[in-house]
């Protein structure tokens, strides 16, 4: 019964709403409805906005419970307990939502200046805070709305019942709610809980980068003319790619176009997003700025589209916990072990996955570099814990491991990677025994 009205409540409305918009995702009617609603999600008044009013919904709806048929069998109610129940929830709610505001951002803080204030937008869209907020002002706004309601002769004697079962069903919900979100404010926002957020949601973004390593479209032809270049008329960094309007246009002027770029790059007017072989001449304004409308870009990145944004948060997470001023290699090490992990889903996921299904046979878009990858998230490390040995044996601990991996280009930058990071620590450590071990462990030296 608890499992029940607590989903019901909470989840009941989402589930609904949410839903239908990743359906729509998922069948690519409207990608831009997708985005605009992610960030609707970044917002703390959204969901407390849609609990409001479905608090208002199920407020009102004991009015319809006194023209029910068998509304007279209802027991008989007293308003003075009913009242000081509405009387306690009103009292209790705004203040508990004034905390439940000040608890979150105090874990906004706290993860944007321990971990990284990239990780800002993963900590505010948790979802057990935001649905904790959301009952408590949802709360607050039924017992306001069911207290004028009674006191202006809305309810009778069913619509008393069926309001104070509500209120104790309520009333229940806010305690089961209350007892979560504590326990999950006291980990929101501390450092190990940050990382597992970005880990996770790197993960995510790489399974779904693999199962279409092209985003449904080509891979690059590598020819010499790629056709004339077409500029960005924006400055920032690719959001995302509607690669749908891009093969409508390649189809409109029978061509192909090569992307130069993916979610996540940074974009300037002096460099080209994309090429079209084309001998059209008098649409090339039109052609440039549809080809600008199907690439969204932004100032900030993301991490659902952009795999080597989480890997980049990860490894500033492990740079500041190598500076003297904080100086927690520990931190560094389990930063290391998360690119570990990562990787092997890497190699794990491409023998798996089936070969892509081509949808966009007129666009050819580049893969993810694991070259880009691998020194995105190792050589921040090396440099910063170039003089730790604990922290560069554990880097070659971890380079001998990803070498080990039955893939081509994940054992080449493994190799070149710990070349590299040995060649740093040389360079910074001086005790001699140490020197020796990590000689030892080195994968350079060992292949060497």
């Amino acid at each position: 019964m608890k499992v029940i009205f607590y989903n019901a409540y909470l989840f009941g409305f989402e589930i609904i709403f949410f839903k239908s918009f990743r359906i729509t995702h998922r069948l690519n009617m409207n990608k831009e409805i997708q985005i605009f609603f992610d960030k609707l999600r970044e917002r703390l008044w959204f969901r407390p906005l849609i609990y409001c009013l479905f608090s208002v919904f199920i407020a009102v709806i004991a009015h319809f419970a006194d023209q029910a048929t068998m509304a007279e069998l209802a027991p008989e109610i007293n308003t003075e307990s009913l009242k000081d129940l509405l009387d306690t929830i009103s009292a209790s709610m705004l203040v508990i939502s004034i905390f439940a505001v000040a608890s979150m951002l105090s874990a906004f803080s706290s993860a944007s200046s321990t971990a990284t204030p990239r990780s800002f937008k993963l900590i505010i869209v948790d979802d057990v805070s935001q649905n904790a907020l959301s009952v408590f002002i949802g709360a607050f706004i039924f017992s306001i709305v069911a207290k004028i309601a009674m006191f202006n002769g809305l309810f009778g004697r069913a619509g008393h019942f069926v309001l104070f079962v509500i209120t104790l069903i309520l009333f229940g919900v806010v305690i089961l709610t209350f007892l979560r979100w504590v326990d999950r404010i006291s980990r929101l926002g501390r450092l190990d809980n940050t990382i597992e957020k970005i880990e996770t949601a790197s993960r995510k973004a790489i399974s779904e980068r693999l199962k279409n390593p092209n985003m449904q479209g080509l891979p690059p032809s590598n020819r010499k003319n790629k056709g004339k270049p077409i500029y960005s008329k924006d400055i920032g960094y690719i959001v995302w790619i509607n690669i749908g309007i891009l093969q409508n246009i390649a189809e409109k002027y029978n061509t192909k176009i090569e992307l130069n770029c993916l979610p996540g790059k940074f974009m300037e007017p002096n460099t080209p997003i994309a090429f079209m072989d084309t001998e059209s001449e008098e649409d090339w304004e039109e052609v440039t700025e549809k080809i600008n409308q199907a690439l969204h870009i932004g100032k900030n990145r993301n991490f659902d589209e952009d795999p080597q944004f989480g890997i980049i948060a990860l490894s500033e997470i492990a740079s500041r916990a190598l500076s003297p001023a904080v100086n927690d290699p520990g931190t560094a090490i389990q930063i290391i072990g998360s690119f570990v992990r990562l990787f092997y889903q890497w190699d794990t996921q491409e023998a798996e996955e089936t070969i892509e299904t081509v949808t966009y046979d007129r666009v050819e878009v580049p893969s993810l570099s694991i070259k880009d990858l691998f020194t995105d998230a190792f050589r921040p490390i090396a440099r910063d814990g170039a003089g730790n040995i604990e922290v560069m044996l554990r880097l070659q601990e971890a380079f001998c491991s990803l070498e080990s991996i039955d893939h081509p280009d994940i054992k080449k930058e493994a190799l070149s990677q710990s070349k590299d990071a040995y060649e740093r620590a040389l360079q910074t450590i001086t005790f001699e025994n140490d020197l020796k071990l990590l000689e030892s462990k080195s994968l350079s030296e060992r292949i060497n």
